[in-house]
């Protein structure tokens, strides 16, 4: 009766510690955000997870704003500061509450087939701001053409290169003829921003 009675309660401790293992933390995605192959935004994109989309998180770098998901059947990298969980049943951005939702710690290893193009902003840089909404544009072909053919020099700040995100005070934007919305390259990307709010209303791919 004693081995019995050991056995079933050591099956139900690994039924437990088995639950316990596959339980996952969900997230959700505030905007159209880049799936990228390493924490950061010189790694290249391996796919785009649209607004409201269901993450698993699986941890974010320690001392770092990156976090490693799993979404739209595509593993990579996002930024935490673009993601939010659901704490008490309100939405909250991970970023701003990772100690009180306990996310995990994970790290990062590049491999030779992922290699940074360029330096990563350091941790004092500039950052772009949080995500906000808003109005969803189809610019003209004519701006692109403008922004082809006057090339602006980039601007490296933290973060990844999204719809909505705030744009630093101290970024100057650069005017387009007969248009509303102002052009900057940030990290190597062409967006154009709502001079008024300063947040990216488009990226150009």
């Amino acid at each position: 009766m004693t081995l019995k009675r050991n056995i079933l309660l050591a099956g139900a401790v690994l039924l437990a510690s088995g639950g316990l293992a596959q339980a996952e933390m969900m997230a959700t995605t505030v905007n159209d955000l880049n799936v990228r192959a390493g924490p950061g935004p010189q790694y290249p994109t391996v796919g785009l997870a649209t607004r409201g989309s269901t993450a698993v998180l699986d941890g974010c770098i320690e001392g770092s704003r990156w976090c490693r998901v799993d979404v739209n059947g595509m593993r990579g990298w996002v930024y935490a500061d673009y993601l939010q969980v659901d704490q008490g049943g309100s939405p909250v951005i991970v970023e701003q509450h990772r100690a009180e939702i306990g996310v995990p710690s994970v790290t990062y290893e590049s491999t030779a087939s992922v290699v940074p193009a360029e330096p990563q902003p350091a941790p004092g840089d500039e950052l772009l701001g949080p995500v906000g909404a808003v109005e969803t544009i189809t610019p003209p072909e004519t701006v692109r053409t403008y922004i082809e053919t006057n090339p602006a020099q980039t601007v490296q700040l933290g973060g990844d290169v999204v719809v909505g995100a705030e744009v630093p005070d101290d970024v100057t934007f650069q005017s387009i003829p007969d248009y509303e919305y102002r052009y900057v390259r940030i990290n190597d990307r062409p967006v154009l921003v709502d001079p008024g709010t300063r947040r990216i209303v488009y990226v150009y791919q």
